[in-house]
């Protein structure tokens, strides 16, 4: 399947940590469970996408539902460490 061209990133103002790929400029069609969203990147077709997703992974979910959501792992549960 062809390259998409770039991908524009979006993050969720309403829940911190959510992220969104969408192949559209605007996020129009982005969850609106989630908006507002706030534009804050653009991957061209020769950049890695960060945080070791797999640039086929994402558009193919993009082509499926319009847009791919991902979340960041928190601090704590990215180190492993334990609220005590």
């Amino acid at each position: 399947m062809a390259d998409m061209g770039n991908l524009y990133v979006y993050a969720s103002k309403k829940k911190t940590g959510i992220y969104c790929y969408s192949a559209d400029q605007s996020d129009v069609g982005l969850p609106a469970t989630l908006s507002p969203w706030l534009g804050i990147g653009v991957l061209r077709p020769d950049q890695v996408i960060p945080h070791g997703l797999s640039r086929q992974d994402v558009e193919s979910g993009i082509r499926a539902n319009g847009y791919q959501l991902w979340r960041k792992k928190s601090q704590l549960s990215a180190t492993g460490a334990q609220e005590g």
